[in-house]
């Protein structure tokens, strides 16, 4: 189920390491007289790798360092072979190492001997517009602003943060899909609800059951505000859908009730049936929405 019409949830930048713990074995020798020693823990943990020494310029962007509207600071370090620059919707692959400006260094892949990959909507807004300065193969410096980065949240590092970035690749979002001719209102065929939810089939279901408020469903959809902006769309990931009627928007959960299966419609949902004017769950389309909506499947509780 799409964060959009459940519950959405932030993806930290910084993930944590996983901590292993081995069992001791003792070792017995029967040939030696002298006291056994022990043995090595099996799979011990490896040693903690050392802290990447910060750059010289890590206090302050240095006077050849380029700087943004925003106040982010930056500057290339290697070439990149690239071309293309990242969307801020595409998925990038990094290695990245970060510092505090006195010069500890707080997080690193480098260290950890893996990559990092994460779609830049995901991350504090620093990165979401430094790495779309990037082309793949370059390596860059940013100087990141407290209010670019975590703005002095507790349990995370504080003040500005320095981050040398190399960008591995780029993998493209998906497409959108255009909005309809209609979408920024019901046309005079669509029937309304005493909600206020509009709704037209767009092609008839083969099935004669409609699903129940406590019933899950399967299904595929594509939503839209009423600018034609798309903010979310099975079909798009290429995976329907499945949940429950009673955990999802007031506008789904009236509305899928009046579908059957193999029916395709198109609703347009007043913002009290949606997420608000202005929406509690930070991400959430706010207003009102259109949908198209294809029932694949009921599925009892």
């Amino acid at each position: 189920m799409s964060p959009s019409l459940r519950s959405l949830s932030l993806v930290a930048l910084l993930p944590a390491a996983l901590l292993c713990v081995s069992l001791l074995a003792p070792a017995c020798s029967k040939s030696d007289s002298k006291p056994a020693e022990a043995a090595k823990p099996l799979n011990a943990e490896k040693p903690k790798p050392a802290d990447i020494p910060a750059p010289d310029d890590v206090a302050a962007p240095p006077a050849d360092a380029t700087k943004t509207a925003s106040g982010l600071a930056y500057k290339i370090l290697t070439p990149g072979t690239g071309a293309d620059h990242p969307a801020a919707e595409d998925r990038v692959e990094v290695d990245y190492t970060g510092w505090t400006t006195d010069g500890k260094m707080f997080d690193s892949s480098v260290t950890r001997g893996h990559t990092a990959k994460f779609k830049l909507t995901q991350v504090i807004p620093g990165w979401t517009e430094g790495v779309q300065l990037m082309t793949t193969g370059e390596k860059v410096r940013f100087w990141i602003p407290s209010e670019l980065a975590y703005n002095n949240k507790p349990g995370k590092p504080a003040g500005m943060l320095v981050f040398d970035v190399d960008l591995k690749s780029i993998q493209a979002a998906p497409k959108p899909i255009p909005a309809p001719d209609d979408v920024a209102a019901a046309p005079k065929d669509a029937k309304k609800t005493k909600s206020g939810l509009a709704y037209k089939v767009l092609t008839a279901g083969t099935g004669k059951v409609h699903p129940k408020a406590t019933d899950t469903v399967e299904v595929d959809y594509t939503g839209w505000t009423l600018d034609g902006k798309m903010f979310d769309s099975s079909v798009v990931r290429g995976k329907p859908a499945s949940f429950a009627l009673n955990q999802v928007i007031p506008g789904w959960t009236e509305g899928v009730q009046l579908m059957v299966e193999g029916e395709k419609t198109r609703f347009w949902i007043p913002a009290a049936q949606a997420y608000g004017e202005t929406p509690a769950r930070p991400g959430a389309p706010s207003g009102n929405l259109t949908f198209d909506v294809e029932l694949h499947a009921i599925k009892a509780p």
